[in-house]
């Protein structure tokens, strides 16, 4: 029977929010690139880069793609710190600063929004099936393209049921296989045509009446949304850390130098491609398919398998940010709920046909919570909750709030989000409301209002008080 329940909490730990304790953790540094890193370069990084390529030229797209991608990581992934000490899930912590019911809407809307990226990846393996049959004299049908993504969904769910040890290991060949895409597409980039035409390249900007500036900053808010759109899901694996340089620097350097890496490289085969055939091609299989038959057909396998373990990655990760909106769900259940949704947004096609409008509205729900968390946590709070009150222990109750909803950080998430649209940018009509825009981006401003407004209501002395009611309670045991 003891054994059983040491069981039991073993899994919760691991598939739920129970605290891991350090004995318990699994990852260092390198696990945590790995397995982030595989999480990060998916095939989604091609799409990414030709949007940027659109408004963008060669030099332009590589200061955009590491200075927004890169630098503004190193920020955005400090919280990683308060995951690794307290072994916790940063949703957990939010419970906090949103009330354990505003973390179940926002956890929720988030992570809907969050599966638009694997539907990507998952039409990508169909694509990727197609030209393989296409190498066999075998024509697919779109509706059957639309079909074999499916197949992607359902093996990587399938593998996310094995839990973080089997993720580990399925990372370890899932990152080297996107590594090995990378290096045959960054050196196709440079040897299909000479570098001085790659150069030359300049986008069409009749779609922002030829403004530089807009289209700029536009290419910078698809970067800084894309950044946006996988922080509050690298804030989970942290948990599993060892150390807190590990994890930190181990999220950081995925997250914000091999990740920016392959959408530059997803950038320039857009421009590649533009130079061969005049489009603006965002999808990897099409340009692998130019290689002679042997390489094609094993690179555009690589691609496939790729997307497997995206998928797979992405459900382990997505479902324990579920598992802190609904703790009572199991996990397994979770996986097959989260596998039907995608599979529908795979098989109907509209988010790889609207990705550009996706990510930014997935990122402005996003960007006001990383803003808010970055000021509270390493500001307000200094790195310090009461695990007691997080997880409602009988007698702690600093984090109970009336109807399980924070009034200051949910009115923060609301004012900025109001202002945002109507002042700022419109990323559901695409319309840019004022020349803010061009220097901070819509999902930047989000971030940077939402942070300061927080910030400044926190030196109100009935607040400060309001948020700070857990300092009588910060004991870990």
């Amino acid at each position: 029977m003891g054994s059983s329940i040491a069981e039991r909490v073993d899994q919760e730990a691991i598939f739920g929010l129970v605290p891991v304790k350090k004995s318990e953790r699994q990852y260092g540094f390198w696990d945590t690139l790995l397995v982030t890193g595989g999480f990060a370069i998916a095939t989604w990084c091609y799409s990414q880069g030709a949007l940027s390529a659109s408004y963008l030229g060669f030099w332009q797209l590589l200061i955009v793609t590491f200075a927004v991608g890169g630098i503004f990581l190193i920020v955005e992934c400090l919280p990683v710190i308060l995951s690794v000490r307290y072994g916790i899930d940063l949703w957990v912590y939010l419970r906090a600063v949103l009330g354990h019911n505003g973390v179940r809407i926002l956890a929720t809307a988030v992570i809907l929004g969050n599966w638009f990226w694997y539907a990507v990846a998952a039409n990508m393996f169909g694509s990727s099936i197609a030209q393989i049959m296409g190498i066999f004299g075998l024509s697919v049908p779109d509706g059957w393209v639309s079909a074999l993504s499916i197949v992607s969904v359902v093996g990587g769910s399938a593998i996310a049921l094995g839990g973080p040890a089997v993720i580990k290991w399925a990372s370890r060949f899932l990152v080297t296989t996107l590594l090995v895409i990378g290096v045959i597409a960054f050196v196709l980039c440079f040897t299909i045509v000479p570098f001085d035409q790659i150069l030359a390249y300049r986008p069409d900007l009749s779609a922002v009446n030829g403004n530089a500036r807009e289209a700029y900053a536009l290419a910078a808010e698809g970067m800084v949304a894309f950044s946006f759109s996988w922080s509050t899901q690298a804030m989970v694996l942290p948990r599993l850390c060892r150390t807190e340089r590990g994890g930190y620097w181990g999220t950081v350097s995925a997250y914000g130098v091999i990740a920016p890496f392959f959408v530059f490289i997803g950038g320039v085969m857009a421009i590649v491609m533009f130079v061969v055939s005049g489009t603006l091609e965002s999808d990897p299989t099409v340009m692998l398919a130019l290689l002679g038959p042997q390489v094609a057909l094993l690179s555009l396998m690589l691609v496939a398998f790729a997307n497997i373990g995206t998928q797979a990655v992405g459900s382990y990760v997505n479902v324990l940010v579920l598992k802190a909106a609904w703790p009572k769900v199991d996990y397994r259940v979770l996986v097959g709920l989260s596998a039907l949704y995608v599979s529908v947004l795979a098989f109907t096609g509209e988010v790889t046909a609207n990705f550009g409008q996706f990510i930014s509205i997935a990122a402005y729900i996003q960007g006001p919570i990383i803003g808010i968390m970055f000021v509270d946590l390493l500001i307000v709070r200094r790195l310090k909750v009461s695990l007691k009150s997080l997880y409602y222990r009988r007698g702690h109750d600093a984090y109970r709030f009336r109807g399980g909803l924070n009034p200051v950080g949910l009115a923060v998430i609301a004012i900025t989000l109001v202002v945002a649209l109507l002042f700022v940018y419109n990323p559901i009509y695409g319309t840019v409301e004022s020349p803010v825009f061009h220097y901070l981006t819509g999902s930047g401003f989000t971030a940077v209002f939402a942070a300061a407004l927080y910030l400044a209501l926190s030196f109100v002395p009935p607040v400060r008080s309001f948020l700070l009611r857990d300092r009588d309670d910060l004991d870990i045991v």
